[in-house]
């Protein structure tokens, strides 16, 4: 099994112990779902029951590692795509009526409920479950199929479709790719009614269910509503980890010193890079100070003087002699800079780290340069999406 299979398997068995797997294969068959994970690079789905599998035609080789905009094509509506992005973006439960395709490119519509799952120590959001229930062909009261007029929507959006920015959130059911023609035009709409609802609701919380009781026996408990903060705890939005999560470098995100609920600038996000650098686990990095790196022979002027850029607001690069899990050492060209929100407040600070002794970037690219692209990626990320909050709040207010 390669890593990034061992990666998609650990996104469940870690958070919830590893007869998961088992647990929801003996969901109804007739329980269409799909768990995606927003902490692994491209949003991909973690699982497919076995109803959606029947549902779609595809088997759980071809879907599992994906993102969800596989199953969109041309008549998909775009404005529907776009609510379930803003909800992914907010981390809240949406439902709406969308047309879906199956692997044979034939549409069909479904009631699409998409909810967070949230890790009760953190209220990092871990997980989004999306339940899909078909909705039947039905005839008006003059006996004519319903014109479709675009998607039925369970709330407005309230964001217009904005331009994609170079490093923008790969979220699942994403655009779809235009060339993909499947399908037929004018597919008309079909509207949920309250026994599909129903179903939604229900099988939501059958999902839900059984994810909090096996979470408890990996001592990792997970709950449907997000906990209030714990001094301490910090966390990152799902979709800023999953822009992250598109940066291939190795690079660590913590919190600034000016919040006052956190202590000792704790680790937020570790990118892949990072923890293949490291040896470390993901759970094994969060929430600690970068320091955890440094061994018997680690310089204290180095430390001393990436202490006094922080609190100066200031970039700076040092060579520093790190450790990885294994208890090896490696040179670290370690560059650190503080990155600001939309409003020029410093909400965090990314740290770079390159193996001075790897290989050489097949770029040609020096250190430095490959430093200075990653710290710019991080910034855009952080910007456009502190922009699109700001925009959502302003137009919901």
């Amino acid at each position: 099994m390669g890593s990034s299979e061992e990666r998609l398997l650990e996104s469940l068995t870690s958070r919830y112990s590893e007869w998961i797997m088992e647990a929801l294969g003996d969901l109804s068959h007739d329980l269409n779902f799909l768990i995606t994970d927003p902490c692994i690079a491209g949003h991909p789905i973690v699982f497919a029951s076995r109803g959606f599998l029947t549902m779609s035609g595809f088997s759980r080789e071809e879907v599992v590692g994906r993102n969800g905009r596989i199953f969109q094509g041309p008549e998909t509506d775009r404005r529907s795509v776009m609510e379930i992005r803003e909800a992914i973006r907010e981390e809240r439960t949406m439902q709406i009526s969308l047309l879906n395709y199956r692997k044979d490119g034939t549409p069909h519509w479904i009631l699409f409920r998409l909810y967070p799952v949230f890790g009760r120590d953190d209220g990092r959001v871990v997980h989004f479950v999306a339940v899909q229930v078909p909705i039947p062909r039905r005839r008006s009261s003059s006996g004519r199929q319903v014109a479709r007029g675009g998607s039925l929507t369970f709330g407005a959006c309230r964001n217009e479709v904005r331009s994609d920015l170079e490093f923008r959130c790969c979220l699942p059911f994403d655009s779809y790719d235009g060339s993909d023609n499947r399908g037929l035009k004018g597919e008309e709409m079909r509207e949920a009614g309250d026994s599909e609802k129903q179903k939604a609701i229900d099988g939501a919380a059958e999902i839900l269910s059984k994810l909090m009781q096996y979470s408890k026996l990996a001592g990792r408990v997970v709950c449907g509503k997000r906990p209030s903060p714990q001094p301490g705890v910090s966390h990152i939005s799902s979709s800023l980890g999953t822009s992250l999560g598109r940066i291939k470098q190795s690079f660590v995100f913590f919190s600034c010193r000016t919040d006052p609920h956190l202590f000792d600038m704790p680790i937020v996000y570790a990118s892949d890079a990072f923890l293949s650098l490291t040896g470390y686990a993901r759970d094994e990095v969060l929430g600690r100070n970068c320091r955890f790196l440094g061994g018997p022979r680690t310089d204290v002027d180095a430390l001393k003087q990436i202490n006094e850029s922080i609190l100066a607001e200031k970039a700076c690069t040092v060579r520093i002699l790190n450790y990885r899990k294994d208890g090896t050492s490696f040179w670290n060209l370690l560059h650190i800079s503080p990155v600001r929100n939309s409003t020029g407040k410093i909400a965090f600070y990314v740290g770079v780290q390159v193996d001075e002794g790897a290989k050489n970037d097949v770029h040609g690219l020096s250190p430095a340069v490959r430093q200075l692209g990653a710290v710019g990626a991080v910034k855009v990320a952080v910007r456009s999406l502190s922009s699109c909050a700001g925009s959502s709040s302003r137009s919901s207010s």
